[in-house]
Parts: C-alpha cells; sequence; structure tokens
C-alpha cells in the first residue's frame, strides 16, 4: 500500500464514536444482531489471513516476533495470535500481574507492560495500513478509532510508547489525540 496522503489521515481521525462513556458506546444498539455486533467489533478472521498478509507489515514496516533470543518472521494473523497469548500469558501470571493488593510487582513489570503496548500498537498499526477498508465497509471506522485512542491516551499518559514505534500512524494519533 502506498503512503496514505493528509486528508486520509484527518478524514479517518475524525470518524470516532465521540468523547462519551465508551462502555455505553460499546453496548449492542437495538434491534442489532449479536453475531452482527461482534464480527464488527472484531478483525475478521477472513480479512486477514496468512495468504492475504504473509507478512506483519504497517507502512512499509516488517514487523518480527522476538521473544528472548528467538525472531521470527511471521504472517500477521501468527504475529497477532503470539501477541494476545503472550498478553494473556502475562496478565494471568501472578508474578508478573499479582491480583491482590500490596503483592509486590516484578523489577521489569514497566518493560513488561512497554513490550505488550508494542505488540498491541503494531496489531492496530497493520489493521490501520491492511484492512481498514474493510472497517469502513462495513461502517466499523469509528469503533477502531475509538478503541486506538483510548489506547493512545492511556499510553501516552504513561509513557508506554516511544515515537520512533508510533510512527507509523503518528498522522493519525495527531489527529485522533487533537479532537479529545
Amino acid at each position: 500500500m502506498g503512503e496514505p496522503s493528509s486528508s486520509w489521515y484527518n478524514s479517518m481521525a475524525v470518524s470516532t464514536l465521540g468523547s462519551g462513556n465508551l462502555r455505553e458506546a460499546l453496548k449492542l444498539p437495538p434491534g442489532e444482531d449479536k453475531n452482527e455486533w461482534l464480527a464488527v467489533n472484531m478483525l475478521c478472521e477472513s480479512e486477514c489471513t496468512d495468504s492475504k498478509c504473509p507478512s506483519m507489515t504497517a507502512h512499509g514496516r516488517q514487523y518480527t516476533w522476538t521473544s528472548d533470543e528467538t525472531v521470527l518472521n511471521t504472517s500477521a494473523p501468527q504475529y497477532v495470535d503470539l501477541s494476545l497469548t503472550s498478553c494473556q500469558l502475562n496478565i494471568d501470571d501472578e508474578t508478573v500481574f499479582p491480583s491482590e493488593i500490596g503483592k509486590q510487582f516484578p523489577a521489569n513489570f514497566e518493560e513488561r507492560c512497554q513490550t505488550i503496548m508494542r505488540r498491541l500498537f503494531r496489531i492496530y498499526a497493520h489493521v490501520y495500513f491492511a484492512h481498514v477498508s474493510h472497517f469502513k465497509e462495513i461502517k466499523a471506522l469509528p469503533h477502531l478509532n475509538t478503541s486506538f485512542k483510548q489506547f493512545v491516551l492511556f499510553a501516552n499518559q504513561f509513557h508506554l510508547l516511544n515515537k520512533v514505534e508510533t510512527e507509523p500512524l503518528r498522522e493519525i494519533i495527531e489527529n485522533l489525540v487533537s479532537f479529545s
């Protein structure tokens, strides 16, 4: 995909669900089929397949999966699966995310949070560059933008992503956040 124009970024960012209550925005609208609503709010598996997305890319960047000393070139769906599985394993690990108040967090807790956020950002970047037309087609772009906006605001608040990592979506981020 070629580099999108500034007008593309501007039109992408203004289409959100507003700054209201996100819980309300995610409720099943009256008269909507629950399964349709779930499909709209999920990255459709039929849009991101190994054959359609043989590598995890966004804006000319190729992302590799890195774990310990292992670096893997993966398809986008494989990267998404590895990322979400890794996130879940970290969150479920009581030594990383203790559920009991007062329990000690690991010394590298913030670094682990940054790794999780970096991997999730890459998923958003891939979605915006490879699948945004699908979100427009099913009229789900405002949902994607709202989810991403919340993600960015949280990441910015706690300095969980660096500027170099977020560069592929810089203009979208600037436009989304400027409307906050």
